[in-house]
């Protein structure tokens, strides 16, 4: 019985950005321009795990991999103490 649904498995990464509401309401400016450019180099470093950001709404981030050793490779790779922000 084909009934037209492509079925596949993946692995979602999904995180967002601790004391957003505190952030903003200290620096918006600051805030929004620092959580872009933390995208930016996200959706690179997700790329080179063969992964791709699905949704980036807001002060979240959704990304998919084909593999959860990839997603758990990135995440890895994400948790560096250089993109902690305090």
């Amino acid at each position: 019985m084909d009934s037209g649904i492509e079925r596949r498995l993946t692995n979602i990464f999904s995180a967002d950005v601790y004391g957003y509401s505190r952030l903003m309401g200290f620096d918006e400016a600051g805030t929004l321009a620092l959580l872009n450019e933390y995208k930016s180099v996200m959706a690179g470093l997700f790329a080179q795990h063969r992964g791709r950001v699905v949704s980036a709404a807001g002060d979240s981030v959704l990304a998919e991999f084909s593999s959860p050793v990839l997603a758990v490779q990135a995440a890895r790779d994400l948790h560096l103490p250089a993109l902690a922000v305090c």
